[in-house]
Formats: structure tokens, C-alpha cells, sequence
């Protein structure tokens, strides 16, 4: 069985520029070995990351996602990415929000029909209904770097496992739900804003802090409450912190 997520786009021009910035998001996490896999995503129920809305089946025995990709390259070439490993901008890798780092997926072109097969160790995108950030070799190789961005169905295969002989399989992650978990609320340029920020939410909910993370040339600070052991208990908390005024927070992982 698969998870096909639908999204459901809702209006908030301020709050999305708030909470989006950025789509590579640098991180010292490296799950090299597949026994990682149980610290990670997606889940079952529905969440909102940047106003949009994302409905997964209840099973995720399998994951397949349906929606927009784009590239990123020369600007983060070389830089720290979330599984902390450095980021090749001709490797055949890519960001997703959700799913395990060091998972690989199958992204189809849905125009061309074109297939590759990339490696997730970063998290993005943010921005838009953007579902998959794919390295600049990938997208030249999914033949969508003149286009810019392109229509595709990504379906989640496991960790790569080779074989004597050339043979390889995948192996399904353990677990999309473990894993440690918070919630960006917000998101700043001035680091004092920030920390003020958290230090408040800090003395009203026991924990929070702040992730800062240059984009494009530009540093900004990400504030973060909560710590949940499941994504199922973050989403839970999302909701609580959408009425306590939060709207658009988002589950990030937590390293």
C-alpha cells in the first residue's frame, strides 16, 4: 500500500514569508547506516507546512507523492547539508520536507515520462507547493533545468542496498514516525528578535530554541518550541499551538 498525499493550498502572503525562507536547510544529522531510518517521517495524519495542507493515507507502508519540483545548485554548492554532509550540486541527491534522510526515491517527469533515482539528505523545499528539491545534476538529468520547474510523482523505494554482482534492492525505512520533532513558528533576520522570541516561549512551554541557517547569502533565525518523540505527538501539538496563535507552525525534525 501507498501514501499519496493531496495538497490543499490556503491564502497567507505574510505569514508564508515569515516561515518559508529558503528551501535548503543546513543540519548536522547523518544516517549513513540504515538502522537510522527509525528516527524519521512522514506520518498519517493531516498537517500544514507554509498554509498548505497535506492528507496522508493511514497506511505508509509505501510513500508516493504527487506535485512540483525544482533545483537548487551553485548557491549551495559545497555547504552543509541536513544529514551533514556537504552539498554536491552535481550529485544525484535532493530535499524533501518529511521524508527519511538517506531514503531513496524514484522522481517521474510527468510530461517527459523521464525517471531518476536520488538520494534524500537535505530538507526542503519551503516555498510554494514545491514537494521535492532536486540537486542540479538530478534535474539535468530529469531533463527540467531550462523549464525551471517541473510536474512530478515521487514514490519512495527504502535504503539502497548493492549487491555482489551489480544487483541492488531497496529496503523499507523501519519507521516514518519516530523520530525527535518540534515546531517552527517563525522565522527572523535580526538575531535579537529571535532569541527574545524564544526565550518567551521558553518560559511559557519548557522548551524552544533557535536554528540558524544562511540562505542565500542571508542568515536566518528559525524559532523552534516543543519536543516530541513521534511526528504523530507533533502534529498533535500543532494543532494546540494554531489556537494558542500560531497559525502556519510547521513539524521540523530535530537533530
Amino acid at each position: 500500500m501507498t501514501i499519496q498525499i493531496r495538497t490543499i493550498l490556503f491564502s497567507s502572503a505574510a505569514l508564508f514569508t515569515l516561515l518559508t525562507t529558503g528551501c535548503a536547510i543546513p543540519r548536522a544529522y547523518s544516517p549513513q547506516d540504515p538502522s537510522a531510518s527509525s528516527r524519521q517521517k512522514p506520518g498519517q495524519k493531516p498537517y500544514t507546512i507554509a498554509g498548505k495542507r497535506y492528507e496522508p493515507l493511514s497506511s505508509h507502508e509505501g510513500f508516493v507523492q504527487e506535485g512540483i519540483a525544482s533545483s537548487y545548485g551553485l548557491d549551495f554548492h559545497g555547504r552543509k547539508t541536513s544529514n551533514g554532509e556537504l552539498f554536491d550540486m552535481n550529485a544525484m541527491t535532493a530535499a524533501h520536507k518529511t521524508l527519511p534522510l538517506g531514503v531513496y526515491v524514484r522522481v517521474r517527469h510527468k510530461r517527459s515520462g523521464r525517471e531518476i533515482v536520488v538520494r534524500i539528505n537535505d530538507r526542503g523545499p519551503f516555498v510554494g507547493d514545491r514537494i521535492i528539491d532536486l540537486s542540479e545534476g538530478a534535474a539535468r538529468k530529469l531533463d527540467m533545468i531550462q523549464e525551471g520547474l517541473a510536474p512530478v510523482k515521487v514514490v519512495a523505494l527504502g535504503y539502497k542496498i548493492d549487491h555482489a554482482g551489480g544487483e541492488t534492492e531497496y529496503r523499507a525505512p523501519v519507521s516514518y514516525d519516530s523520530g525527535r520533532f518540534a515546531l517552527q513558528v517563525a522565522a527572523y533576520k535580526n538575531r535579537a528578535n529571535a532569541y527574545r522570541s524564544a526565550d518567551e516561549l521558553r518560559t511559557k512551554y519548557g522548551a524552544a530554541d533557535v536554528q540558524e541557517a544562511i540562505v542565500k547569502g542571508n542568515m536566518f533565525y528559525r524559532v523552534r518550541v516543543g519536543r516530541y518523540p513521534s511526528l504523530h505527538a507533533a502534529q498533535s501539538g500543532q494543532e494546540l499551538f494554531e489556537k494558542k496563535g500560531f497559525p502556519g507552525n510547521f513539524v521540523v525534525a530535530v537533530d
